[in-house]
This record gives structure tokens, C-alpha cells and sequence, in this order.
């Protein structure tokens, strides 16, 4: 196979979100039938609702800064699904992804004609076994795997962590995770291992509550950051923060390169991640936290770029309430009194009212925008919200349509936002990209 039938016969499985299967049977017997490649390093864990991608990219960075030889994997991507398996920072190559999927699409096919498997692993479960095929063939001395969805059931599982860690719980997925904050936190604390640290960010206290719970159950020692961090934080005027944070160990001042003050939290989760790295002997120094969360870069997080008209657009993926709430803290911080355009579109099973009642406020103009995805929201619901806002609204049959709309109607010293979904920054991305 080549990359791009590499990539069409990925999609053929199936999307991503709706043809998956919660479960771990699949993916370990495809992983077994594959060498058990996860088991040829050792990994850094992460779950978590909101934060645990950059919290992934943070650690990643630090492990790079220390000098080692780090894989990430993290899910969705934006523009090519090659993003999602990287070491050193560097996207895997297209021809090893072709490669690597040839091998895994072979091996699924074997397993299902031999009566093993009853029916072809899902896109998720061979993207992960991909993965960890390209981390053990490079030999990477850590790898940082982002839960996909959940975690107890997540196909990232079956890896081997020296460390895991569950960033901030809220309501998100409910038709798979549990109707309850208790049930998303428990499925989220499925990672956690007997004997492995777990590090919990700040978290309500019925996710505390629950993380205490498994971790006592499998006696897994819980470095909770709420607990150990003194934090003081100071806003640029450019968005970004530097942080002074405290904790048993060490004491670091931090000048971050990802905008928002939600990046401190991850960022205070990424420091105790290192710290406990260190305790299991990763050569993992106080100058290498700082150098590493100094050189973070994680596209479509409150990332500012320049559309092709010369315009402001700062893209973010704020995919659930407490990403909306993020953004709108930063939109109110950064760009009081300055008009907003957003464009706005996102998945079908998202709280979508209580995401706009967030986030429209804040906007001028609402573009209503139809994702080139089958869970899109049709434009028409988008633009009744906003206009219950008392907002102008426009509708969008795609994200080009609408970057042109914003271009055309935001004036000048405006703003451009696009949010709502990563698949909409993504789409965006590609755009610019061109």
C-alpha cells in the first residue's frame, strides 16, 4: 500500500467515533499477533477530559529536553492522520505509516480468516497498533500515549506505564463514558495501574473522590497536584504565562509558549509527570522541565495565525464546556471590546446550547458552520442559538465558505474565531496549509 491507500483503507473501517468499539479483546490479540510491540517500552499514560493532549505534548517535550528519545501519540489529528505518531517532534513518514498500516491491515485480515477475531480491529485500534509498531521499531526510550476516548476501555491500554496521569474530568462523551461525573471519572481511572503513580490534576471533588478510590483499590501511590502545587501565575500581554509553581520536590519558574490560563493546570500536571519520571530513573532534570515547557507547540489550542488576506484568526478546538469556558476566559482577557466573528461548528452529540450560551456572547457575528464530518451539526440549529443571542448570524456549507464569510464581513482590527471542534481547526488548518 501506498499513504494515501494507506489512508483510504483506514476510513473504509469505518469513522472513528461511530464505528468504535470499547473494549480491549480486539486490540490485544492484534497487538500479540504483532509482536506485542507495546511491551518494548515503557510509557507515560494520560486521560483525562480537557487538557490531556497538551499535557501529552508538554511531557513529550520535556522528555525531549532531558535528551531522550520520545514518541507521542496523540488523537485526533488536524490535517494528516501522520500527526498522530511522532518522535522528536517529527510526524512519521508517510512511507512508514503506508508501511506500518500494511503490515497491521495484514495481520487484522489473518486474524479474522483464522476464526481469532470476529470481525476487522476498528480505525483506532490499528492507528494504536501503528503506533506502538513505529515506537518499538525506532526504539524510543519513552513513548507518551493520549487516551483516545475514556480510558479503562481505550485501545492505548494494554500499554506498559512507568507513570499515568488524569487531567481535568467533566462532561464529555456521556453515550459511552455514564450519564454522571462518577461513571466519566471511573472509566478515566481504568488506566491506572497496581503499583504505578498516578498523578490527578486539580479536579471536582466527586472525580477526586474516585481517583482516590481505584488508586487506593490497586494500591497505585496518587500524586494529586492540587495537593503538592503552590501556584502563582502572571498574563502576558500576548496571552501566554509564565508561572512560579511549588511543590514537595523543587521549586520552577516557567515562561509558557501555549496560550491560556488552563495551560498552567496542564502545565503543573506535566512538571509532577516529570518529577515522577525522575523518581523512576529518567534522567529528567529541573533545567529540562524548564526548557521543555518553554518549546511546547501544540496547533489548534488558542493558536494565532494569519489568514491568507492578512487577517487575525485564532483558532481553538473547545470541542465541550469546559473547553468553551477556556476560550471564552481567554477571548474575554485578550479581546475585550474587540469585535469577534466566530465561526462555530461542532459534533452532533455535543451539549451544544450550553456551549453557545458560553461562547456567543462574546462574539459579534456567529458563522454557522457545516464539518466536513457525518456527526457535523446542521448549520441551521448553530445559527437559531446564535441569533436567540441576539447575534448576526450567518450559515456556512463548509469551513472555506465560512472563512471567506469572516474574511469578508469582520471589520478591520477585528477578530476571527473559529471553535467548536478540532475537525473544524483541522479543516481550517489544511486551508491555510494551501
Amino acid at each position: 500500500m501506498n499513504y494515501n491507500e494507506a489512508v483510504s483503507y483506514l476510513y473504509q473501517l469505518g469513522h472513528e467515533t461511530l464505528a468504535m468499539k470499547l473494549g480491549l479483546e480486539s486490540v490485544r490479540r492484534l497487538a500479540s499477533a504483532a509482536g506485542d510491540p507495546q511491551n518494548r517500552f515503557p510509557a507515560v499514560h494520560i486521560a483525562g477530559t480537557n487538557g490531556k493532549g497538551s499535557s501529552a505534548a508538554m511531557t513529550a517535550a520535556i522528555a525531549d529536553a532531558a535528551g531522550l528519545r520520545v514518541g507521542l501519540y496523540t488523537s485526533p489529528h488536524l490535517v494528516e492522520i501522520t500527526e498522530r505518531i511522532r518522535i522528536g517532534g517529527e510526524d512519521i513518514s508517510a512511507e512508514d505509516f503506508a508501511r506500518l498500516a500494511g503490515d497491521v491491515r495484514d495481520t487484522s485480515e489473518r486474524l479474522v480468516a483464522a476464526g481469532d477475531l470476529p470481525a476487522l480491529p476498528t480505525f483506532f485500534e490499528q492507528v494504536t497498533v501503528i503506533g506502538f509498531l513505529f515506537f518499538a521499531e525506532k526504539k524510543v526510550d519513552l513513548a507518551v500515549l493520549e487516551v483516545g476516548l475514556g480510558g479503562r476501555l481505550d485501545a492505548t491500554n494494554i500499554c506498559r506505564p512507568v507513570v499515568t496521569a488524569i487531567t481535568p474530568v467533566g462532561e464529555d462523551h456521556q453515550q459511552y463514558l455514564g450519564s454522571s461525573l462518577a461513571s466519566i471519572a471511573a472509566e478515566k481511572a481504568g488506566i491506572i495501574k497496581p503499583s504505578i503513580p498516578v498523578v490527578s490534576s486539580s479536579q471536582l471533588p466527586e472525580v477526586l473522590e474516585v481517583i482516590r478510590a481505584r488508586s487506593a483499590e490497586v494500591g497505585a501511590p496518587l500524586v494529586s497536584v492540587e495537593d503538592l502545587s503552590v501556584l502563582t501565575v502572571a498574563r502576558g500581554s500576548d496571552g501566554f504565562y509564565s508561572m512560579h509553581c511549588k511543590t514537595e520536590r523543587d521549586v520552577y519558574d516557567v515562561s509558557l509558549t501555549l496560550r491560556g490560563r488552563h495551560q498552567t493546570t496542564n502545565a503543573q500536571t506535566a512538571i509532577h509527570i516529570a518529577e515522577q519520571l525522575h523518581s523512576a530513573g529518567f534522567a529528567v532534570e529541573h533545567s529540562s522541565i524548564i526548557a521543555g515547557l518553554g518549546h511546547v507547540v501544540w496547533p489548534g489550542r488558542l493558536e494565532m495565525v494569519r489568514t491568507s488576506a492578512g487577517r487575525d484568526l485564532l483558532l481553538d478546538g473547545a470541542h465541550n464546556p469546559d473547553g468553551a469556558r477556556c476560550l471564552r476566559v481567554f477571548l474575554d482577557e485578550q479581546f475585550s471590546g474587540v469585535p469577534i466573528t466566530m465561526m462555530f461548528g461542532a459534533m452532533s452529540d455535543k451539549p451544544l446550547a450550553e456551549m453557545a450560551q458560553i461562547l456567543f456572547p462574546a462574539a459579534t457575528t456567529v458563522i454557522a458552520t457545516r464539518i466536513a464530518n457525518p456527526r457535523t451539526v446542521e448549520p441551521l440549529r448553530i445559527e437559531e442559538l446564535a441569533l436567540g443571542f441576539n447575534r448576526s448570524a450567518l450559515r456556512a456549507e463548509s469551513a472555506a465558505e465560512a472563512l471567506a464569510a469572516a474574511e469578508r464581513t469582520t471589520p478591520a482590527g477585528g477578530l476571527i474565531c473559529a471553535a467548536g471542534s478540532l475537525y473544524l481547526v483541522g479543516e481550517l488548518e489544511a486551508i491555510l496549509d494551501r
